[in-house]
């Protein structure tokens, strides 16, 4: 996994920026290339605000990224991801944390995950999850923002993904990160972009 780049953005609720007063909201100065900071509070689903961290995968965030797929709603799986069952998730895992990886955290625990799998071509395919618990609070988007610039600082250039034809949501999501789309036919559709 990544090593210690730490993402940290502006506070949010609802995947908005939160205000400051009266007018637009004060611009914080873009942090250091090399320092990644992402820090949001979000509203999931009428609870009190929680914070949510967003930053670079560890190698010590393993076992919550296990927990988190193992409690994954199977009837949001996308194109077989993640698998069923704790051994075939490890599994996984080992395969696809080869390239940069970025978690959200809440209380320390993994909520999302979006990963840049090598294609062995030069190129990256993403995949980003998102617990259904923390669905529908900005938090798919902060981690997709904090991925993408994470990614490009290690050296990525071009990504891909297949998104599910019926899923215009995410579709939409992808596009406002600027991706377009490559190949519409089909059950999925692939999109890209260049960092």
């Amino acid at each position: 996994m990544g090593g210690n780049t730490t993402l940290d953005v502006v506070a949010a609720r609802g995947g908005r920026p939160a205000s400051r007063g009266a007018g637009p909201p004060a611009r914080r100065p873009a942090p250091p290339r090399a320092h990644l900071a992402h820090a949001a509070a979000v509203d999931v689903h009428g609870r009190e605000d929680r914070e949510v961290r967003v930053r670079a995968a560890e190698d010590d965030d393993f076992e919550s990224l296990v927990a988190m797929y193992d409690d994954f709603d199977p009837a949001q799986r996308a194109q077989g991801t993640p698998p069923l069952g704790e051994d075939a998730i490890r599994d996984w895992l080992d395969d696809v944390l080869d390239g940069p990886n970025v978690v959200a955290l809440v209380d320390g625990d993994v909520v999302g995950h979006v990963m840049f799998v090598p294609d062995g071509t030069g190129r990256h395919e993403l995949a980003i999850f998102v617990h259904q618990d923390y669905q529908r609070a900005g938090v798919g988007t902060h981690l997709l923002a904090a991925g993408l610039e994470h990614a490009r600082q290690e050296g990525v250039e071009y990504v891909w993904l297949s998104v599910e034809s019926w899923k215009r949501g995410a579709q939409r999501l992808y596009q406002r990160a600027g991706f377009s789309t490559v190949n519409p036919m089909g059950a999925a559709h692939r999109m890209s972009r260049y960092l």
